[in-house]
Formats: structure tokens, sequence, C-alpha cells
């Protein structure tokens, strides 16, 4: 019953920036973490960014630290993900992940996941 929807994705150029949004659908976020992982064409997926259920903790992968930035709003059970200085190699779909019990940067321990969203980056 518990669906996670992403939105936000599209095309944009180099050093442009974004705004992904995931939204709970059928319950809210009360008491979960969540992160943000992507995929690009035949590789596999990693983990970009984690916030904690307060808020108040965030985590980054070292390729995004500086560019993307994790956010929630409880109170509309939705997170985002700022994505500035877009570069080429950003290309991917981009996974929102949330977990009861887990906080971090690896992907096969989140438990439930979004359809995904398409970003990508021209050079």
């Amino acid at each position: 019953q518990q669906q996670l929807v992403e939105s936000g994705g599209g095309l944009v150029q180099a050093g442009g920036s974004l705004r992904l949004s995931c939204a709970a659908s059928g319950r809210t976020f009360s008491g979960y973490a969540t992160g943000w992982c992507r995929q690009a064409p035949g590789k596999e997926r990693e983990f970009v960014a984690a916030i904690s259920w307060s808020g108040d903790s965030t985590y980054y992968a070292d390729s995004v630290k500086g560019r993307f930035s994790i956010s929630r709003d409880n109170a509309k059970n939705t997170v985002y993900l700022q994505m500035n200085s877009l570069k080429p190699e950003d290309t991917a779909v981009y996974y929102c992940a949330a977990d009861r019990a887990y906080y971090g940067s690896s992907p096969e321990h989140y438990a439930y996941w979004g359809q995904g969203t398409q970003v990508t980056v021209s050079a």
C-alpha cells in the first residue's frame, strides 16, 4: 500500500538546477529516514544523499557535496533534493528511498522505493 512518488526530473544544461520531490502515498513519512539514490545507464545504483526523520542530520556522497541539498517538510509528507551546478555525469534515474530503521549510504538497506525520475544533463 505504501508508495513513494518522485517528480521534478527533466532535461537541463550543465550548470543548471533542478529540484526533485518525493511524496508518500498511503501513509506519512512519520518516523522514516529518507534517502536519494541514482542509477546511470549501465551502472550500479549509487547513494546520493540521506536525511534523518527530524531533518537535523544529513549525509551526502562526495560526488555531490556542495552542489546538492536534501531537505524535508514532514507536514507535507515530502522530501526534496535540490540539485545545483549540475554536471553531465549527474545524468541518471533518481530514486527516493525510505526506511524506519535505516539511515545511511547503502541503497540495499532501504525498504521502500519510488519508481524513479529521469534527470538528464547536457554538456
